[in-house]
């Protein structure tokens, strides 16, 4: 993740405190980014934009072998390490540089919750997922909805262009809006195979914390996400 898109110092604060009880990150693609990872018992997991430690958490609760996270912004590894502890194996990465430090076929699934549309040189971090990744492994991909980027940017679908959504009163996210067909087409372009797919919606848990974005996911999508295998 580039520099200036990683979420770093106040901003990373405020995105793990966000994340920690938001309908959309707690609520809405967490619960569906865990659900597509399936039975992680045993394994080896490596959570690419691992964040605030979040999704790690709740892998190792399920039990996950061991955790191996990676994300650039050092303010939301300060919150993954409050989080996991000793639990976890945290690195501070840029994910726009290849995965150098990660051993060939040592990884049993991959998780890349809300963080492709991020990245600049997908090619590149997709081929060194496939490269970390063992033989029938599995990775797990949640973005943002084409649609849901389309109806709140407007102009054309088919924009190909970095856009920049407000986060509070403060901050910007910035990321790339692409197409169903751009996503797609980039993760099977890699040479993975399609398993399933998801338009997650928000759980019930989701009303009684935010009842708007928990009725709003329910009538149109704001979250994609993807379980694929590695050949």
């Amino acid at each position: 993740m580039r520099a200036e898109t990683a979420y770093h110092d106040e901003m990373g604060e405020k995105f793990a405190a966000q994340a920690t009880e938001s309908a959309y990150n707690a609520y809405t693609d967490r619960p569906a980014t865990l659900t597509l990872a399936g039975d992680v018992s045993g394994l080896r997991i490596l959570d690419l934009g691992c964040g605030a430690g979040h999704y790690a958490a709740d892998l190792l609760r399920l039990g996950a072998g061991q955790v191996v996270g990676v994300d650039g912004s050092e303010a939301l590894l300060r919150a993954a390490r409050e989080r996991l502890g000793d639990g976890a194996v945290l690195h501070h990465h840029d994910l726009e540089e290849p995965l150098a430090f990660l051993a060939d076929q040592s990884f049993d699934l991959a998780v890349m919750a809300l963080v492709y549309h991020h990245i600049d040189a997908r090619g590149q971090l997709l081929a060194e997922i496939r490269r970390v990744l063992r033989p029938g492994a599995a990775l797990v991909v949640s973005t943002t909805h084409p649609t849901a980027d389309w109806t709140y940017f407007g102009g054309s679908y088919f924009a190909d262009e970095r856009v920049k959504l407000p986060f509070g009163d403060e901050f910007e996210i910035s990321y790339w809006q692409m197409t169903l067909e751009k996503f797609l087409g980039e993760l099977l372009g890699a040479g993975f195979m399609l398993e399933e797919l998801t338009e997650p919606r928000a759980t019930p848990e989701a009303r009684l914390v935010d009842p708007r974005r928990y009725d709003k996911t329910h009538r149109q999508p704001t979250f994609l996400a993807v379980r694929l295998r590695c050949p």
